[in-house]
């Protein structure tokens, strides 16, 4: 397909984005923020009188008693819980269903997810699925899980992918590797906690990822081209608060104001992101994450400083006003020079929490099929500059062993 083409597809897809974004109905949104607000938020859903909550987790956040301790408010009010622990990483269609299968036999009515991005989308198709006798696979792409939804909440334990600040989750396809994104209005979390003290035992190397991973979706909200909502200003509330926390958080995970930080900063970026989506980072991590299993937020560190050199000129103006956000520059520099120190500021937060340039799970093997795939997902993201063939070759190649 020639550029020409490409362009055109491009544009066509964000006026389509700008269309049924447009007509979609709103929803309603509420944050509990700061020590003690998970019990805030289980005491919120007790006064709406549910039938039975499905507590959705993974089995280390259970064993670990967290999960238990995040639900403490909705048990001691009494409320009738059924519980859900087998959530993994990259959650599959098939672990939907499961849950699913727990919801029906336990006749529950609403969803408290308790855990990561991973627990959080899969409550999310799960609540879907259960007005719906559709496929999940059906809903593949943006807007169309249009149907009305159990009532979902939400406490996230780790700081980074904003999923519950999102009406979209991500599932992976166990046969083929892929990673899809499912999207509608109800899939927004009702009310969230965001308790950092849930988060102090995180390990550096999880903080560090995730903390990445939240930057990632600051920037590529800033940086996009389609003009919606406060993404602005969530971005650049949430690209400060990760460069003020992240490697406190990381040195010190008992640091509550530096968890608190972080915990912000990925409600913002969560918030950044559902006005106008992702971009190519995502495009060429959600390859890489569902080809070898690497984790999201690993994977978005990985590639972001190459792809913000790829569009350093297309997306010039905003970079350098985030260079100048963080003091990586002074006012009455070149853009072009504070462009190129903000991104050298994102390479050293990088080093600074331990995350390599390389990984050795990427095969140059599978460049070419990687790449034919990074770049049909892009072309529906409002990116300031197209991938093509020869920057995703680039920079795999600089990211492989």
């Amino acid at each position: 397909m020639s550029a020409f083409i490409r362009k055109l597809r491009h544009r066509f897809y964000l006026i389509m984005l700008r269309v049924i974004t447009g007509i979609l109905p709103g929803s309603s949104h509420t944050a509990f923020v700061g020590p003690g607000s998970s019990r805030q938020l289980g005491q919120h859903i007790a006064h709406l009188t549910p039938r039975k909550v499905l507590i959705v987790t993974d089995k280390p956040l259970r064993d670990l008693g967290i999960a238990e301790t995040a639900a403490a408010g909705l048990l001691e009010a009494g409320v009738d819980c059924a519980w859900f622990d087998g959530v993994l990483p990259d959650p599959t269609y098939e672990q939907v269903d499961a849950g699913l299968a727990v919801l029906k036999q336990e006749n529950c009515d609403t969803l408290l997810a308790i855990g990561g991005g991973s627990v959080m989308d899969c409550a999310k198709v799960i609540s879907a699925c259960a007005t719906s006798d559709q496929s999940p696979r059906d809903w593949v792409g943006m807007g169309k899980v249009k149907h009305e939804l159990l009532p979902i909440y939400a406490i996230p334990t780790t700081a980074g992918t904003g999923s519950e600040a999102t009406s979209g989750a991500v599932i992976k396809d166990a046969q083929t590797g892929e990673k899809v994104v499912l999207s509608g209005p109800g899939m927004m979390p009702r009310a969230v906690a965001l308790d950092a003290a849930l988060m102090a035992g995180l390990p550096p190397h999880i903080t560090a990822a995730t903390g990445m991973d939240a930057l990632t979706h600051a920037i590529e909200a800033y940086i996009g081209v389609w003009e919606r909502g406060a993404r602005l200003d969530y971005g650049r509330i949430s690209v400060k608060l990760v460069f003020e926390h992240l490697v406190n958080a990381y040195q010190n995970g008992d640091n509550a104001q530096a968890r608190e930080g972080m915990a912000m900063a990925a409600y913002y970026g969560g918030m950044a992101i559902n006005q106008v989506n992702v971009g190519n980072v995502h495009a060429i991590a959600h390859q890489i994450g569902g080809k070898y299993g690497i984790p999201h937020g690993l994977a978005n560190a990985l590639i972001l400083p190459h792809v913000l050199e790829y569009c350093r000129e297309e997306a010039q103006p905003r970079l350098a006003e985030l260079a100048l956000l963080i003091g990586a520059g002074e006012s009455g520099e070149a853009e072009g020079q504070l462009a190129h120190k903000f991104i050298a500021a994102v390479r050293e937060l990088r080093t600074q929490v331990g995350i390599p340039d390389r990984s050795d799970l990427i095969r140059r093997e599978d460049h070419t099929a990687l790449t034919d795939a990074a770049i049909a997902e892009s072309i529906a993201y409002p990116v300031p500059r197209l991938l093509d063939e020869a920057s995703v070759m680039d920079i795999l190649g600089k990211i492989s062993e």
